[in-house]
């Protein structure tokens, strides 16, 4: 892939790669069953064992996978060519007619994948070589939301009369699913057979390890090669060399209620602007290891800060209202206690409002029992770390999905001409320069209604063993062991 990767040396046991074997502590076990229509697909890509048509760049641009190529046919209909001597790991050539098999059962799932959530979109083969994907309206990020590993191509087999999904054996990566322990683990091995470059490492030895504090330990031990998701307070006790950084298209937002009570009043809501001091939520609940948001699109889309400095952008937040005089107004905050961090922030946020001249009542929960609420628009202030790309690399669909009148996230309750505009506009540019640049227009718009405060965005803290190398550093958290990962070699 075309994501970060640290260096690697050649394989000690020549071409075909070396007898040692990655392991890997995973933060969560599978809740689906390993399949592919839900987030276990993730798990799939990050082993690299199940591939998709395309495949994303840093930019998120749409790159070949098993499709070499593909051109828009029509407004309506795309067309990809399907790569030539690629089999499945039970040695089953694949096809056009597989290729939209597949996809037309992903459509078919309940629930769906949830890159196709409001798409209606079919498949169907065109030739041997050639799957022909329509959408009942013009759709320039098809693409990209091919690109989803939810919407990874199995082989047949794979999918049983049940209708449940069987990725054993079934995928086509470099390395081949062989057991899954349940919640306990998996094990993949090299496949030789593969398409493109062979996999360097024999293997992978799979434990999920829901524990912060074992996962750390593991790393510490050297029980696990890679390990995903250490905990922030679990940093200092680790050699800083095995620890690894990567800024997450995830930011922690602060949702102000634009509908009714306080923050009805746009210079309340500047007021809380001005009140939040992002430094110090940084420093006390992230210990430091987190990025200021300048604004709702973090670091981990690098074009986000080159954009925000284009004139219309700093046109769009230079009407935006003085701060109102805060008196004792007291408002609501909510939050959830599933991402630790979270309560801590509202702990800290509150002081700050408190200051301004807030006063302020918590509401903190598990996100399952105050999901609908703050949906419903109960709460006067709201934070959430919310994913900012979503599942096909774009930011888009994340705003119209938080900020549209018609959105399904709308916990703002923000619906304003101007905002719609911005959608639309983003929404129908095609894909590359001009689309980023209406994308960053959009935010500009949301920003200058302070309907939402960015905080801060969230890092993924990855550990990597002194003794592996060529391990992906992705802050889209699709890939971890690559084609090019190595045991035992010195960098």
């Amino acid at each position: 892939m075309l994501l970060q990767a640290g260096c690697f040396a050649a394989p000690p046991n020549g071409p075909d790669g070396s007898s040692e074997r990655v392991s890997v502590a995973m933060l969560l076990p599978p809740r689906s069953g390993l399949s592919p229509f839900s987030d276990d697909a993730f798990k799939l890509s990050r082993w690299r064992t199940a591939e998709t048509l395309v495949q994303l760049d840093e930019a998120g641009d749409a790159q070949p996978m098993l499709a070499t190529e593909w051109s828009r046919v029509d407004p309506l209909t795309w067309r990809f060519t399907v790569r030539d001597g690629v089999r499945f790991h039970d040695g089953t050539e694949l096809t056009a007619a597989h290729v939209a098999d597949a996809l037309g059962r992903a459509v078919a799932a309940s629930p769906a994948p949830r890159i196709l959530d409001g798409v209606d979109l079919t498949a169907r083969a065109d030739g041997d070589d050639a799957v022909l994907v329509s959408t009942a309206v013009a759709d320039p990020l098809v693409p990209q939301r091919l690109s989803s590993p939810q919407l990874s191509i199995l082989a047949p087999g794979a999918y049983r009369p049940d209708g449940q999904v069987d990725p054993a054996g079934h995928g086509t990566g470099p390395f081949r699913l062989t057991a899954v322990a349940g919640t306990s683990g998996a094990t993949l091995d090299r496949n030789d057979d593969y398409w493109g470059e062979p996999a360097r490492a024999a293997g992978i030895d799979v434990s999920f390890v829901p524990d912060g504090t074992a996962r750390s330990a593991a790393l510490r031990t050297g029980t696990a090669d890679v390990v995903e998701a250490i905990p922030p307070g679990q940093v200092p006790l680790l050699d800083p060399e095995l620890v690894h950084e990567v800024p997450m298209p995830r930011t922690n937002t602060l949702y102000l209620n634009t509908a009714r009570g306080p923050f009805a009043d746009p210079a309340v809501r500047a007021a809380a602007r001005e009140a939040v001091d992002r430094a110090a939520l940084i420093a006390g609940a992230y210990e430091g290891r987190a990025d200021s948001a300048a604004g709702l699109l973090g670091p981990a889309l690098p074009w986000a800060a080159e954009l925000r400095g284009a004139p219309d952008y700093t046109r769009a937040l230079a009407d935006r209202p003085a701060p109102g005089r805060v008196d004792g107004v007291p408002i609501t905050l909510g939050t959830f206690t599933d991402r630790a961090e979270l309560p801590e922030v509202a702990v800290l946020l509150e002081q700050q409002l408190e200051a301004a001249g807030f006063v302020v009542t918590q509401d903190v929960r598990e996100y399952a029992f105050i999901e609908a609420d703050a949906l419903d628009g109960a709460f006067d202030a709201f934070i959430l770390s919310r994913a900012t790309v979503l599942d096909s690399g774009d930011p888009v669909a994340y705003m119209a999905s938080d900020f549209g009148c018609a959105g399904g996230f709308n916990i703002s309750q923000v619906c304003t001409p101007q905002i719609e505009q911005a959608l639309e506009r983003a929404a129908a540019t095609d894909t590359g320069p001009e689309r980023r640049a209406a994308t960053m227009q959009a935010e500009a718009t949301v920003l200058a209604t302070d309907a939402v405060i960015p905080l801060l965005h969230e890092r993924v803290i990855q550990g990597e063993s002194a003794r592996v190398d060529g391990v992906a550093r992705d802050p889209r958290e699709r890939d971890l062991i690559t084609t090019g990962t190595t045991v035992g070699a010195t960098p």
